[in-house]
């Protein structure tokens, strides 16, 4: 696989996360979210806070070419994997809290999402692999993972398939791709006919925070139409089944994150994922929905900071 950039090189340059109008409106230096121990009320709006410098380029694997972006440094790597509604432009909260801790930053969109080709008809590539394939581009020898919502399944697969490679695993109100008939059963009960018809925002968003900050919620829906752009795109595959037993293998340290109003994934279906990961730590964010990272960005920076430095938390451990 070979990588390429742009016709002018890879540029060192202020990245506002998302490189767009709305994103450049969200900005806002010198916010107090940059403190990952600052404590606010959960229905206190954060303002978006000014992006730290970042490279951006273009990675070239079989049948598509990704966009990514990444902070540099010396600092271990934290590779985030976005939600199916997302892309790299998903994380503006995360990036300046995660590389002002000293970590090197790094996300791309995948097939399909912003910046990145369409997956080509009937083959839209296994997750994992174009995962491999950025790491080996950027020369990352262990790094840590961070996958949301969708993107917890290519970052549940890639754990399982090069758990070498790994320094944590953290998961974020995903189903982790699990194909046990039962599993799929009692999920498939939380969304009725129709269910995936409805706004992303409406879906991901807890009706507390939607009530609570209207500009948030728009900011996310900008956002999200950015990183679809207007249309619906074809899940990748993962390398193979992840069943219960498959799922039982998992050896990398292992944080679980969900949120007490997540349409998606409520708590009972976190413990179910729970049961069969022992050794893992998780929180359940309370008055939050399938966007934690977004709803509740300093407690969610803080926790995630402290478990990439070694900490555990206590199984369901609740915010």
């Amino acid at each position: 696989m070979t990588g390429s950039a742009r016709s002018d090189g890879v540029s060192r340059r202020r990245i506002m996360l998302a490189t767009t109008a709305a994103a450049a409106a969200m900005a806002v230096p010198g916010t107090a979210t940059a403190d990952p121990d600052r404590r606010v009320p959960c229905d206190t709006p954060e303002p978006v806070p000014a992006q730290v410098p970042a490279s951006e380029g273009f990675l070239d694997v079989p049948g598509a070419r990704l966009w990514y972006w990444d902070t540099g440094g010396n600092g271990p790597a934290v590779v985030l994997v976005h939600p199916g509604s997302g892309s790299a432009l998903s994380w503006p909260y995360q990036q300046p809290v995660f590389a002002k801790a000293g970590y090197r930053v790094i996300a791309y969109s995948r097939r399909g999402h912003y910046n990145s080709s369409p997956p080509a008809p009937g083959n839209p590539g296994v997750g994992a692999d174009d995962l491999q394939a950025l790491v080996d581009h950027l020369r990352l020898r262990r790094f840590h993972l961070l996958g949301a919502a969708l993107g917890g399944y290519f970052a549940t697969d890639y754990a399982l398939l090069h758990p070498e490679r790994l320094l944590s695993l953290v998961i974020l109100s995903s189903f982790m791709g699990i194909s046990d008939p039962e599993y799929l059963r009692v999920t498939s009960l939380l969304r009725p006919p129709g269910f995936s018809d409805m706004p992303h925002d409406f879906l991901e968003l807890s009706p507390y925070y939607r009530a609570a900050n209207e500009t948030g919620a728009r900011q996310w829906r900008e956002i999200s139409d950015r990183s679809l752009g207007g249309h619906s795109v074809d899940s990748q595959l993962v390398s193979q089944p992840i069943s219960w037993a498959r799922l039982e293998t998992l050896s990398v340290r292992t944080l679980l994150i969900g949120g007490d109003a997540d349409l998606y994934l409520p708590p009972p279906i976190l413990r179910m994922i729970v049961g069969h990961l022992p050794g893992c730590s998780t929180l359940v964010y309370g008055k939050a929905g399938h966007s934690a990272n977004w709803e509740r960005p300093v407690d969610f920076n803080r926790d995630v900071l402290k478990f990439l430095s070694g900490a555990r938390f206590p199984r369901e451990s609740c915010r």
